[in-house]
């Protein structure tokens, strides 16, 4: 083989390898292209969220105290 024949080998395998790169970045953009145009375009009516915080009542405190004790016998 001659140095020729070996460069034009080359030159479809290399058409080719940016042919399968073209081939797998244009369905990618279509892709992103897709989702921006929904996501620029979201439905109407969708969901609310509200966020209350609630503070705990006071209970007052109680006003009899009783103490009871126990005392085994053996």
């Amino acid at each position: 083989m001659t140095l020729q024949q070996t460069r034009r080998r080359r030159r479809p395998r290399t058409a080719r390898w940016l042919l399968l790169a073209a081939a797998g970045i244009v369905p990618f953009g279509v892709g992103v292209a897709l989702g921006e145009a929904l996501h620029d375009n979201p439905r109407p009516g969708g969901t609310r969220t509200f966020v209350r915080t609630l503070h705990p009542l006071t209970v007052a405190p109680s006003v009899e105290t009783k103490t009871v004790t126990v005392t085994a016998t053996s």
